[in-house]
């Protein structure tokens, strides 16, 4: 299969950069495949489940929305966390699940209750990758 550079760029770290044979990620309006001669594209990604297949190999990661850019012959993912299932603390996911839960529950303003509201989805996101 054809393979392609891909960037995986967060704020603190360069999370993949290398070779791909596919890149499969949650967008806001549905999932994408990325494949080489992909055509130029950008997209908003959602907070979801990301896989690479790279050397044969399939990684899953969590990440937490951002942007998708292949331009090129080349794809980047800008975005502000993403996590390897293999790196991802699950009991500090489970805790931060808690702790939005409990946030949500006694919010006093709707900006409050939103940004809760975010971190849960990132929590669950991360739960689900990490028990992969």
């Amino acid at each position: 299969m054809m393979e392609y550079r891909l960037k995986i760029v967060t704020p603190d770290r360069l999370a993949f950069d290398g070779l791909a044979e596919r890149l499969i990620a949650r967008t806001t309006t549905g999932d994408v495949c990325i494949l080489a001669r992909h055509t130029e594209y950008i997209t908003p990604l959602a907070i979801g489940v990301v896989k690479v297949k790279a050397e044969g190999e399939w990684r899953t990661a969590s990440c937490s929305g951002g942007t998708l850019v292949v331009t090129g012959g080349e794809a980047t993912i800008i975005t502000d966390a993403f996590e390897w299932s293999d790196e991802i603390d699950i009991e500090r996911a489970h805790a931060a699940k808690e702790k939005a839960e409990e946030r949500m529950k006694n919010n006093t303003t709707e900006f409050e209750f939103k940004l809760a509201e975010l971190k849960l989805k990132r929590a669950i996101n991360r739960i689900k990758t990490g028990s992969r």
